[in-house]
């Protein structure tokens, strides 16, 4: 919320995406005019460099295919943690965000959404970094996330 640069970049304190990917994000930023850009391992796969065990992959797939039908998003993959966002996006995304955690990057989408602030996904190049923190209990809380992002969205928090 103190940033004073145009774009503000979040991403994953391990730089699973190597901080170099920001050019991707800002050239698809600028094509399209979206406010938001956000990393993505699902859209081409291919750029996955180091990839997770079997089971975190699948979890995350069915997590977001669950967002989808919740939220009713477009998106293949809320949870890359590259995302950047024009300083004004920021300040009316992150004004409104209620939950930490995974949950928040989908929330955040949603407002964004409520909003009518441009989206734009981007593949980007990835690398699972042994030592992650992401344990059953995180995993579940994003999925029960979800319902609340939709009661919240329903009853005009974001707004």
């Amino acid at each position: 919320m103190a940033s004073t640069r145009e774009w503000i970049l979040l991403t994953d304190a391990d730089l699973s995406t190597p901080l170099a990917e920001v050019e991707k994000l800002l050239a698809a930023a600028d094509r399209s005019a979206a406010s938001i850009a956000i990393g993505s391992r699902a859209i081409d796969r291919r750029v996955v460099g180091v990839h997770q065990s079997a089971a975190r992959e699948w979890s995350g797939r069915f997590f977001n295919v669950a967002m989808r039908a919740i939220t009713g998003l477009p998106f293949r993959d809320t949870q890359c943690g590259f995302k950047l966002y024009r300083r004004d996006a920021a300040t009316t995304v992150f004004s409104r965000q209620t939950l930490s955690g995974f949950g928040a990057d989908v929330e955040n989408l949603v407002t964004a959404r409520i909003h009518r602030l441009p989206v734009v996904e981007v593949p980007v190049r990835w690398d699972d970094v042994a030592g992650t923190r992401v344990g059953p209990l995180s995993g579940a809380k994003a999925f029960v996330d979800l319902f609340t992002i939709r009661i919240n969205a329903l009853t005009g928090r974001y707004r």
